[in-house]
């Protein structure tokens, strides 16, 4: 633990001096695939404390283990970060990032109860002269309206006078090693211009591709909002055109290659919309339009087509199998919400498997990624290995392009299946590659 000098004096300092001379430390809530990455790039630089309420998420990390397996074990060597749960190592900080989730509830309201009890925590440990920065996911207003107040009763200070608080939203792509904290632009805001100054220059500190300073920290937050949203309006209308040109016997990726030939072309493809970011980030949205005498049109509608679509699937799956089979068995490659990631949260492909065991159909689940507790915690299913997989599956469902995928072959299914067997592909991965059996992608 690196030496913190006298409390008067990092006072005193401007906080991206202190954090600098190391007189004191920022501090990450939330250990998860947002807040690790962040730590840890910070600890290169500056004095850094890990926090997470999760005590075994901690002493995995403590191992050098990132049980979101996005961070190799090698990034945790000579850092100068330490991991723990611990409020009184906690009150070092002066400087705090708060990045827990932002999830909605089975309505789809959103759930705060993440992010106003890690408010609750850093109210606890607030001191004068503090900086606290949100990059939850949220909708605009939520830093100002629903987390400065705990902030300031849980701690007995006042913004402005005796703290200061920012929002800068996090960017990060699970999977992604291009895309990373240190090559995406940062968006950074502040409740004054002085606010603004120092949390930009702190974040300089780790982002290379440099810092866009938002004029308010509402602007901020609704920037990520739209980035989502704007992914998911585009993926409803893949969506759309999916169910639309399936009644005409026209593959849908055939259509988009065609029409991206043209220079303005925007290439988005149909798919299962699940995870944290873009299948709940407009809900956030919605909710607050509502709140505001706002019904929104444009992105309910995107909502309720991507949403749906992994029903649209299951019965796809349930008239080909039934029609075949009185004892049908299925096999869905895939339960994470996208490729190369272990992330099951969100993962719309469950939804699938769901109404196909309502059918009584037998369903085995393989993932390489996915972590078989986790299913079982999450969703109540146990995973088949890969060895393991039967040899008279009636449809296969490939629901990602993970790497170990994509290299499969005709014989690959054909060793699986019956000859009268659906392969379901629902990225297109295998378009054009498989003659022996029916073949239908989205």
């Amino acid at each position: 633990m690196p030496d913190i000098k006298g409390e008067k004096e990092a006072e005193g300092a401007k906080i991206y001096d202190a954090l600098i001379a190391k007189q004191a430390r920022l501090a990450v809530i939330g250990l998860g695939y947002v807040g690790l990455p962040i730590a840890l790039e910070f600890a290169k630089k500056i004095s850094v404390i890990g926090f997470d309420i999760n005590e075994k998420r901690i002493r995995l990390i403590q191992q050098g283990i990132d049980p979101s397996k996005e961070v190799d074990g090698t990034a945790f060597a000579g850092k100068d970060v330490l991991f723990t749960s611990d409020l009184e190592v906690l009150k070092q900080a002066r400087f705090f990032i708060i990045a827990v989730p932002t999830p909605v509830d089975k309505y789809n309201t959103p759930d705060l109860k993440p992010l106003l009890s890690a408010s609750d925590t850093v109210g606890k440990v607030l001191k004068q002269g503090d900086y606290v920065v949100y990059e939850s996911t949220t909708y605009p207003g939520c830093t100002e309206e629903d987390c400065l107040p705990v902030l300031e009763k849980i701690s007995g200070l006042t913004m402005k006078e005796n703290f200061k608080l920012g929002y800068s939203p996090e960017r990060i792509n699970p999977g992604d090693k291009k895309n990373t904290l240190r090559t995406v632009v940062k968006v950074v805001s502040g409740n004054d211009s002085e606010a603004l100054g120092e949390i930009a220059k702190v974040y300089e500190l780790v982002v290379d591709a440099g810092v866009h300073r938002a004029p308010s920290i509402k602007v901020a937050e609704a920037s990520k909002i739209v980035e989502n949203t704007q992914r998911d309006l585009n993926i409803a209308l893949m969506n759309e055109l999916s169910l639309i040109f399936d009644r005409m016997g026209i593959n849908t990726y055939d259509v988009i290659e065609a029409a991206a030939t043209k220079w303005n072309f925007l290439k988005f493809y149909p798919g299962l919309v699940g995870g944290h970011c873009i299948g709940v980030d407009p809900y956030y949205l919605t909710h607050k339009a509502a709140a505001l005498g706002y019904e929104s049109k444009v992105i309910s509608s995107s909502r309720y087509i991507n949403d749906d679509m992994a029903k649209y699937v299951a019965r796809k799956i349930i008239t080909h199998v039934l029609k075949i089979s009185n004892e049908p068995r299925v096999l869905v490659k895939g339960v994470t919400f996208k490729e190369n990631v272990s992330d099951i949260r969100n993962s719309k492909i469950i939804d699938t498997v769901k109404e196909l065991l309502a059918f009584n159909i037998r369903v085995d689940v393989e993932d390489p990624y996915a972590i078989e507790e986790e299913v079982f915690n999450e969703y109540g299913l146990h995973l088949t290995r890969q060895e393991d997989e039967a040899s008279n599956y009636a449809a296969v469902i490939v629901t990602v392009p993970h790497r170990e995928y994509t290299g499969f072959n005709e014989a690959y299914f054909e060793e699986r299946t019956g000859k009268d067997a659906l392969i379901a592909d629902l990225r297109g991965i295998y378009k054009n590659k498989i003659t022996n059996r029916k073949y239908w992608s989205l």
